[in-house]
């Protein structure tokens, strides 16, 4: 499981590969919600488009990686974001995408220089492609979601300026971070 206090370590490793992205905070009322207050972390302002590249960053920067570089399926954010902390950090990438990946992603993983493979039409066919590419080549893989790395990067928004409470047991895709507390 893990622990705040492991989110805390490794949150210094990856603030200088990051943005801060900003926070807003509305009314309710103005949506048409009474009572509520909406708050909003803008991590589409971030390297790559989503909060993603948070746990793309803290596996490139807490494991070793090897020459055969990173390997990671996805169906296009977390590629993207692999694919930009790999070019960010000089490490080979290998991106397997299904073909129902958007053209838009797709670009961007190529964009950020990576070697893309569309296989299979959906994420489960991109996995095990991958899967099969790390037993091949020794790469290192990035899982979009089950891996401790990868949340452990996510799991920083406690760190973002929000009142948060440490909650076990947090749901998918991000197990591990604190949920909001009124």
């Amino acid at each position: 499981m893990i622990t705040p206090e492991q989110i805390s370590s490794t949150y210094p490793i990856i603030r200088p590969h990051i943005r801060r992205t900003p926070i807003i905070d509305l009314d309710g009322a103005d949506f048409g919600i009474t009572a509520a207050r909406l708050v909003f972390k803008l991590e589409s302002l971030q390297h790559a488009g989503s909060f993603k590249s948070r746990g793309a960053f803290s596996n490139l920067l807490t494991r070793t990686v090897p020459a055969a570089g990173v390997v990671a399926a996805s169906g296009g954010n977390h590629g993207a974001a692999v694919a930009f902390a790999a070019m960010r950090r000089q490490v080979p990438a290998k991106i397997f995408v299904p073909t129902v990946a958007s053209s838009t992603k797709i670009q961007q993983i190529s964009d950020y220089g990576a070697d893309l493979v569309v296989s299979g039409e959906r994420y489960a066919d991109a996995l095990a492609a991958s899967e099969a590419w790390v037993a091949q080549s020794g790469a290192m893989p990035i899982h979009a979601f089950d891996q401790d790395e990868t949340l452990l990067g996510q799991g920083e928004f406690q760190f973002i300026g929000l009142p948060l409470k440490w909650r076990e047991g947090t749901g998918s895709p991000i197990r591990a971070v604190a949920v909001f507390d009124k």
